[in-house]
């Protein structure tokens, strides 16, 4: 995996502004902030965040695949404000759970999800090295 930084670029912080891998290629849906069956522990928008990166997390281990093999996060949020009013909470969830890998990444504000209590989904891509 080599990671993609323009000469003469402001770095990225907290994410990649692009990453180059060849490997075997794992997709999850979009994922929430829900537990495995599917119940929402939580209405607040740092806690959902905590959750469905350990989904994300369970999803790629059933391919053998790790956060350190995510090359990337899609977001969509249902309050743009109060994704960057927790900037500090949201980054000690992800270092808690996916650890120092940031991937490139987008956030884009949605009006709703599917599931109506989720403030979060996140898509993710990762790629397994070829043996």
């Amino acid at each position: 995996m080599k990671f993609l930084q323009p000469e003469g670029w402001k770095p990225a912080k907290g994410y990649a502004n692009g990453i180059q891998a060849s490997g075997q290629l794992v997709v999850t849906g979009g994922l929430v902030g829900w537990n495995g069956d599917q119940v929402f522990e939580t209405d607040d928008f740092v806690g959902q965040c905590e959750q469905t990166f350990r989904n994300i997390v369970a999803v790629l281990s059933e391919a053998g695949a790790g956060p350190e093999h995510l090359v990337r996060l899609t977001w969509y949020v249902t309050d743009k404000a109060e994704y960057l009013a927790n900037q500090r909470e949201l980054g000690a969830a992800y270092r808690n759970v996916i650890g120092r890998h940031f991937p490139a990444m987008a956030v884009v504000e949605v009006t709703a999800l599917m599931e109506d209590r989720a403030k979060v989904e996140i898509e993710a891509t990762a790629v397994l090295p070829d043996a």
